[in-house]
């Protein structure tokens, strides 16, 4: 052979698809997965029949976990120790466990997480029930295979004399599959087998009449009776199992909850603290007292309810932002013959069912050829004591003990096997082996022949057998239902005023996008000073809302934030509020523009958008009602080099003004603008002159304000009002009607526009940052041609680049 030929020229993935398949059998089969008949992974197999094999039974005394853990990896399972003794432990905890597989002596870890004591410290033993498991083993009923290092042999399935892989369960992750089967009842389950041996064509429906469904060692409550009928006639379905709570009454008129069982598989101490945690967030008000009462008698959890509270309300919170409550998915794949697949109830049954029939017809096998050959073996002896002194010579007269056999068998047409016996017969049994004794045996085996040969002969027999052996089972080691099984999964309805006790706070906005809500009582002791917020910060909203409110917040790129205030920072006057990005996810470049608060989200209202470029869309206020709020949401769409300029609530009713840079303003009846969906544009609302770009868009209710007026700012730091009749009405995308007078040199733009009220205050920022609050009330109206009055010294601090008006609950420095 030369050098050319030791190298394969493969594709990587060849070689890789190859390898990777190979593995993952392996981990299905060998790791991962339980096998439908005994319902066990090879690990969990091996450490059972480890410590059948070292006589580590229930009836001896415990020993040391580590002597099983190192027998296992020595002889059986050739890998780490952690990976055989954490399969061991779990064997033994009755909170994971239905039927514990092994009793263990020492700290084997609790319900609340916490790891078990190191194998050096504990001790174990099999438990009586796994025995079952293993009985009969030594009968040639399972199949066994040559062990890691061929030294000795292993089963490959264990007898099983009950359907484990229901009773307990099993959950496990591998390669390409994943399973979860639920613990049962072991009374249940094997009544369902008794059925199904009876009447092999009977149906789930029939089946769930005696194995109503899962039986989880916590207990709890499962619910969705649909869940589990699906589960079993697929092999997956969902259900939802929710702790068992009770609400008690205690002293002084409060009420407590108290959960005395936890949904499988929760860990009980992070249940508890996730539950507090909602309690110090204020997520759910009206806890007072959330504590963990466990102690050798049981579980119990205690949560104790302020006194005005709905501790019903509270609960149900609980229920669906804890693990109070838990979906449990069924996905029942197992391995069968030899695959894994996906099994509902019947196959499961129907795979334990053959696998009984093979163990018991092996053993009756195996008894029969046993007690075959004692017959043979009686029926020498009986013969031999009929003729004791002759064969006594016979063996006297020989030279050793194989001339002895041969002189038997020639002289008294002994067989083999009897000639063996005889010669190896000790003398003291010659006293009481008469033949009386030999005939009872011999008609008790001719009996047992005849039963076993029946048991072969007919499968109603052996049909038979199996039942027994169950019911044997069922009577020696069912317990009680634990889990309460519910047909419906109750709709958790939560109030918001559950949760959110009704309490009136102060909410402010900034325009850097700081938000908070203080108490009445701290804004009350500020004296009307400023919030606490940068110092080139200013506010663009500020009110008295109430908790059960929402806050809608408005972005310049058309997306809105959807704040319910019970869950803005609850933060001091004098402090700077929290920023909306640590809230709500939000784009970088975008910033806040408007705050509207809602109380309720009602068909009869109407959010009114405006865009820079003259756009106008409006949306039934509904469509903002977020179920999911953790990002920007968006509010209207805006195209690349547009921004939306304001956004206004409205009835439907009332009359709309846009109001543009170069000094248009168009008045036009909001009925115009038609009702589109919410990710929608909108329609032109004011046809701009190139270079001209929409300064604001305001709405009128003329039913309820007689005096709606105007007011517009300039850059060149001149200000005017004039009331809305000033501008007849006419129809959108329009023109509109001039605003200012028109100046050859320097002509005014507008930087501001505003519906001026009575006491309000308007902010004026030049481009040095300097800001002038100037109160609307000292200007008198004019009519549409007048330049208005000059109020900021703009050649001292520049042109104005922006104006907003201030709310007018709170003094500025000037007014002080």
């Amino acid at each position: 052979m030369g050098e050319a030929e030791k190298y394969l020229d493969l594709p990587l993935e060849d070689v890789l698809g190859d390898r990777f398949g190979r593995y993952s059998k392996y981990i299905i089969q060998e790791r991962a997965l339980p096998d439908a008949r005994d319902g066990l992974k090879p690990v969990q197999r091996r450490i059972l029949y480890a410590m059948l094999k070292d006589g580590n039974t229930s009836d001896k005394p415990f020993r040391k976990a580590a002597k099983t853990v190192g027998n296992v990896i020595g002889n059986y399972h050739p890998h780490g120790d952690s990976s055989v003794y954490e399969a061991m432990v779990r064997m033994s905890q009755e909170w994971k466990v239905r039927n514990l597989l092994i009793e263990m002596h020492g700290n084997n870890g609790s319900i609340d997480g916490d790891p078990p004591a190191a194998m050096r410290y504990t001790e174990a033993r099999l438990s009586s029930i796994a025995q079952e498991l293993l009985q009969d083993i030594e009968k040639e009923t399972v199949e066994f295979i040559p062990n890691f290092d061929d030294t000795q042999e292993e089963p490959v399935v264990l007898p099983a004399m009950y359907p484990n892989l229901l009773v307990n369960g099993s959950t496990g992750i591998s390669s390409g599959y994943a399973t979860d089967i639920p613990p049962h009842n072991l009374n249940e389950v094997i009544d369902a087998a008794i059925m199904q041996i009876d009447d092999p064509e009977c149906t789930v429906q029939e089946l769930m009449t005696v194995l109503r469904g899962p039986d989880f060692p916590t207990g709890g409550i499962v619910q969705g009776v649909d869940g589990i009928r699906k589960a079993y006639e697929t092999g997956k379905g969902k259900v939802v199992v929710r702790a068992k709570t009770d609400i008690e009454d205690i002293r002084g008129g409060k009420q407590q909850i108290v959960i005395t069982e936890v949904p499988y598989e929760v860990v009980k101490a992070n249940l508890v603290k996730k539950m507090d945690e909602l309690r110090f967030d204020k997520k759910v008000e009206g806890i007072a007292e959330v504590r963990d009462d466990t102690d050798r008698t049981g579980l119990r959890i205690v949560i104790e309810v302020k006194k005005e509270a709905d501790a019903e309300g509270i609960l149900n919170y609980l229920y669906k932002n804890t693990d109070l409550q838990v979906t449990y998915n069924f996905n029942m794949v197992a391995i069968h013959n030899r695959t894994p697949q996906l099994l509902g109830l019947k196959q499961l049954l129907h795979s334990y069912i053959t696998h009984q029939k093979e163990v018991v017809t092996n053993r009756s096998r195996h008894e029969l050829r046993k007690a075959k050959e004692r017959q043979h073996i009686v029926e020498g002896l009986k013969k031999a004591i009929s003729i004791l002194d002759e064969v006594i010579e016979t063996i006297r007269s020989s030279k050793d003990k194989k001339d002895a056999k041969n002189n038997l068998i020639s002289r008294f047409e002994f067989s083999e096997p009897q000639a063996e016996a005889i010669v190896t017969l000790q003398l003291y049994r010659l006293t009481n082996t008469d033949i009386t004794t030999l005939d009872n045996e011999s008609n008790e085996l001719a009996k047992e022949i005849e039963k076993l040969e029946r048991i072969l002969s007919s499968e109603k027999n052996l049909f038979a057998v199996i039942k027994k052996d169950l019911k044997k089972i069922k009577k020696t080691y069912g317990d009680e239902r634990r889990t309460v099984i519910e047909e419906k999964i109750q709709e958790l309805k939560i109030d918001l005023e559950v949760m959110v006790p009704s309490e009136d706070v102060i909410v402010s906005v900034t325009k850097e996008g700081y938000v908070k809500r203080t108490s009445l009582r701290s804004y009350s002791s500020s004296k009307n000073e400023r919030p606490g917020m940068k110092e080139t910060d200013d506010l663009i909203y500020f009110n008295e809302l109430n908790t059960t409110d929402t806050l809608l917040l408005f972005t310049k790129k058309g997306q809105y934030l959807y704040m319910p205030i019970h869950e803005l920072p609850d933060i001091r006057w004098k402090d700077n509020g929290q920023h909306v990005g640590n809230i709500v996810q939000l784009d970088r470049e975008d910033e806040l523009l408007k705050a509207i608060a809602v109380r309720e989200f009602t068909e009869d209202s109407n959010l009114l958008f405006f865009t820079k470029n003259g756009m106008a869309k409006k949306t039934s206020l509904q469509a903002y009602k977020a179920q999911r709020y953790s990002k920007a949401l968006v509010a209207v769409k805006v195209k690349e080099n547009d921004e939306v300029v304001n956004v206004e609530m409205t009835n439907g009713n009332e009359e709309v003004f846009i109001g543009t840079k170069l000094g248009y303003g168009l008045r036009f009846l909001e009925s115009e603008v038609s009702l589109v969906g919410q990710r929608a544009a909108g329609v032109k609302g004011i046809n701009l002159k190139d270079g001209d770009e929409v300064i604001n868009g305001l709405t009128f209710d003329l039913s309820k304000e007689e005096q709606a007026v105007i007011g517009l700012i300039t850059q060149r730091g001149s200000m005017k009002k004039m009331p809305i009749q000033e501008f007849e009405t006419s129809t959108r995308a329009k023109r509109g009607l001039v605003m200012l007078r028109e100046l050859k040199s320097k002509p005014h733009q507008v930087v501001g526009l505003e519906k001026f009220e009575t006491n309000d205050v308007i902010a004026v920022q030049t481009e040095n940052e300097e800001v002038t609050h100037i109160e609307t009330s000292i200007l008198r109206n004019t009519d549409r041609y007048s330049n208005g009055s000059f109020v900021v010294d703009t050649k001292k601090n520049g042109d104005v680049s922006e104006a907003w008006k201030y709310t007018s609950h709170i003094k500025t420095e000037e007014q002080e």
